[in-house]
């Protein structure tokens, strides 16, 4: 067999494609197809099978538009209680793709549907691991339930998650490789590698979860200091179970605006340009969410600060931005509120104030100052004494928390998140000066 893996950087997501015997199965894939079809093109490979280890929270998945398009049968577990006609996939069950046979095991912990995919010809042994096991970490388990029994859902998940690693791979032995969903840098857990692939062996030797603890020590580490989560992934997790349409019928029915003077609807402005470009000016009451900066991170932060059904315009620098930005947008299930997306004309702008930054370095207690970076990132190391930690992912619902009787300072770690959360603070506290240090943070860490 022969596996290759894609990756989506922005959300460090990774997809597979397997192939053997002129036969293709794709497992966990994005949103936009073209390029398992690129492939599948160039081996000339018929597309057999789609697999999801589980139902997504952090991306909409293509696999309803590829067993549209292809005639692949989509396979997955039928706890994840899909509305799309499916074949279950769950423990002793078991497919071939051409010379490969491939294994389904129920491996609930991140979500109860969770099943992980062992491969096997007679040269090779893979395991996908969706986002039950990753590299360096485990998947975390409090993506579920609602407000009623939010508690009680992400404790009986991280008991599941003890029982999988503590039984379900124990047969497979230690030189296979893994694959898992995701790497550094998603919000699916909180302490992965860098690394895309692994070795069962090396897990077991190195990861926190084969350790010796015992399941209530095991859970404590589990649910401890697990990161945000955004206000998109419940959105994207019933959007998986749905048939959804393709990428292309769905940014097509996006209307372009160009060189518009006003908002037509007042409704809120996501900015995706660059800070310095926003900052020369913009449009009043808009927030600026970056399509570029800190690890490309514009989905992350747009489905955070941005609710599900939440109708919004976007704009955008130039033209040759829309394609490229409707497709991020579709690519965590947003394009339906996405009313229109805008290249501005220059009249009406508003520019914000620029910081005197030596005043302000020389009289830090005329300032309010903002942290907007994460509880635990403030706690391993504060920037300045007295700042006020207010998450950016919560800023929208705790600007009353913050004095207006003074100027106010906004920073994160490293400008991109300061940027969205200065916009956000100057939008609503109207009577007072909001001044972003943005990149200047790095003179005082």
């Amino acid at each position: 067999m022969k596996i290759q893996q894609f990756e989506y950087e922005p959300l460090s997501h990774y997809s597979y494609v397997l192939l053997s015997g002129g036969e293709m199965a794709i497992i966990d894939p994005d949103r936009d197809p073209m390029h398992y079809y690129n492939f599948a093109h160039k081996e000339n490979a018929k597309i057999k099978v789609v697999l999801l280890t589980h139902s997504h929270a952090d991306f909409v998945s293509s696999h309803w538009q590829i067993s549209k398009e292809t005639g692949a049968t989509i396979y997955n577990s039928s706890r994840l209680e899909a509305e799309y006609p499916f074949e279950s996939f769950d423990g002793n069950s078991a497919i071939f793709v051409g010379n490969t046979k491939l294994e389904a095991i129920n491996t609930p912990g991140h979500s109860y549907d969770s099943i992980s995919i062992l491969a096997t010809d007679e040269n090779e042994v893979a395991l996908f691991t969706g986002d039950t096991l990753l590299i360096g970490d485990v998947g975390r388990p409090d993506l579920r339930g609602n407000e009623n029994d939010k508690e009680q859902k992400k404790q009986a998940l991280a008991r599941e998650m003890f029982n999988t690693i503590r039984t379900k791979f124990k047969k497979i032995p230690n030189e296979v490789i893994i694959y898992p969903a995701h790497g550094a840098g998603s919000l699916c857990g909180k302490s992965m590698s860098a690394d895309s692939s692994s070795t069962l062996g090396r897990e077991r030797k190195d990861n926190w979860a084969f350790g010796h603890q015992n399941e209530d020590e095991f859970v404590k580490e589990l649910l401890e200091d697990q990161p945000f989560i955004p206000a998109y992934f419940k959105h994207d997790v019933a959007m998986n179970k749905k048939k959804v349409e393709s990428i292309d019928m769905a940014t097509a029915k996006i209307p372009i605006h160009l060189n518009a003077e006003t908002p037509k609807e007042n409704i809120l402005i996501v900015d995706s340009r660059d800070e310095n470009e926003f900052k020369q000016g913009h449009w009043p009451q808009s927030i600026n969410i970056m399509q570029g900066g800190e690890a490309s991170s514009f989905e992350t932060w747009l489905g955070t600060i941005i609710q599900p059904n939440e109708e919004f315009h976007l704009v955008v620098d130039s033209p040759k931005s829309v394609k490229t930005i409707a497709r991020r947008v579709a690519k965590i299930g947003f394009e339906n509120q996405l009313k229109a997306i805008i290249t501005l004309s220059k009249k009406s702008f508003v520019e914000n104030e620029r910081l005197d930054f030596k005043h302000f370095v020389q009289n830090l207690d005329n300032y309010t100052i903002v942290d907007v970076r994460n509880t635990d990132e403030v706690r391993k190391k504060k920037i300045f004494d007295g700042a006020l930690n207010q998450p950016l992912h919560e800023l929208r619902d705790s600007i009353q928390d913050i004095p207006n009787d003074k100027p106010i300072i906004v920073h994160c770690g490293s400008g991109y998140r300061s940027a969205i959360g200065s916009s956000i603070l100057s939008n609503e506290l109207q009577d007072v000066k909001v001044y972003d240090l943005g990149e200047v943070i790095e003179k005082f860490k």
